[in-house]
């Protein structure tokens, strides 16, 4: 009999919260922040070193999975717990917002223009790999979440784009608490936690509605979506102020793809208990690395002859090892440990920076961590 899903608030240091969330595959500290490992893996970096970051938790994506390998393939592993190796908990989205943002890409080399048809019963829509359609229903996505395995699933849901009117906005919401009930009623394993998704763009009434709509299904954890996706952080952190207060404090407050440091510690002071971005994995292939003073282009000039580590508050196999030059020297050279490189700081960087807020909320000094943290960081 596995373990079942549960949340336990540990205390308090004004709005922000340390917790705990008890899964199937183990513990998880709160706040936390979750790698995102799309395809079941996060991407450039090995497991190995990617233990060594010290994660809880990572993030898959349904719609991905779908795709490649196939729940097939899935269901022959015994779900992607065993097909990857991994141990510890993993969440996974619905791939709502895959299906939608990915209708007006094309994939380089393949020429497919996805398209995406909308219906109340649910979403049918190309794949970005072959052009081939594929259907989407709320009963599906838990279906295929179930094959997955994952410790905590995301409903199908809308997540409208920035900009949106007030009438796309509010059939998003109603549409996803529908989908919601669908989804809820769809779920047959009691171990694995369903969170449910308040939308509502940047309208407060319309968040509102949707949270308290969302609250009412009763489940096991609530995420805020249809943030970063382009709106100004003024409208993420007022959106994020609006909804918290609805929230149960039994329960974990997931803010769905934040974010930079910046928005993670100031959702922490707003009461959030888990964050997910690709930030930290897609900059570091781009060669932008995070550090307790700032971001840094690691391929600039002036890192040509720097013996330093790229942070020298940083505990990483990366920082431990290597200078500024090295590292700098690899991306420019285009050698893949480089970016194999700049993923372990980056990851550590944000799974350190979560310890260290853990921490501070434990000792009641959160906000005066909040202001040396954000002081120093915009310092250069």
């Amino acid at each position: 009999m596995k373990k079942l899903f549960k949340f336990e608030l540990i205390k308090k240091d004004g709005s922000a919260r340390l917790g705990k969330i008890y899964t199937p595959h183990g513990e998880i500290e709160t706040p936390v922040f979750m790698p995102v490992g799309t395809q079941g893996t996060v991407k450039a970096i090995t497991k190995y070193h990617l233990l060594e970051t010290k994660p809880q938790i990572i993030l898959g994506n349904t719609y991905h999975l779908y795709l490649r390998p196939g729940t097939d393939v899935l269901k022959h592993f015994g779900g992607l717990h065993k097909f990857a190796n991994w141990e510890l908990p993993i969440l996974t989205d619905s791939g709502g917002f895959q299906v939608f943002s990915l209708a007006n890409s094309k994939e380089k080399g393949k020429g497919h223009k996805p398209e995406v048809v909308l219906t109340e019963e649910g979403v049918k829509f190309k794949s970005h790999l072959d052009g081939s359609w594929h259907f989407f229903t709320p009963e599906k996505v838990i279906e295929i979440q179930e094959i997955i395995g994952s410790d905590i699933m995301m409903p199908l849901d809308i997540c409208p784009p920035y900009p949106c009117d007030y009438e796309q906005a509010k059939d998003a919401v109603f549409k996803t608490i529908r989908w919601l009930e669908r989804s809820k009623k769809a779920k047959k394993n009691n171990w694995q936690a369903l969170f449910g998704i308040v939308q509502g763009s940047v309208y407060e009434d319309l968040r509102i509605e949707s949270a308290k709509m969302t609250v009412d299904l009763d489940m096991d954890g609530y995420s805020i979506g249809g943030l970063s996706v382009g709106e100004p952080w003024e409208y993420m952190y007022r959106m994020t102020e609006v909804v918290v207060p609805l929230i149960p404090e039994n329960k974990p407050r997931y803010l769905m793809g934040v974010g930079t440091p910046e928005n993670i510690i100031e959702s922490v002071d707003k009461g959030v208990d888990m964050f997910d971005c690709v930030m930290p994995t897609r900059n570091a292939r781009n060669g932008t690395l995070f550090t307790h003073f700032g971001r840094v282009n690691i391929k600039a000039a002036k890192y040509k002859l720097s013996e330093d580590p790229i942070d020298p508050l940083c505990d990483c196999y990366t920082c431990k090892n290597f200078s500024k030059g090295y590292v700098r020297h690899l991306y420019n050279a285009g050698e893949i440990t480089a970016m194999i490189l700049g993923t372990i700081h980056n990851i550590r960087f944000y799974n350190k920076m979560m310890e260290d807020i853990r921490m501070a909320i434990k000792e009641n000094r959160f906000r005066q961590f909040k202001k040396e943290f954000l002081d120093r960081y915009s310092s250069t």
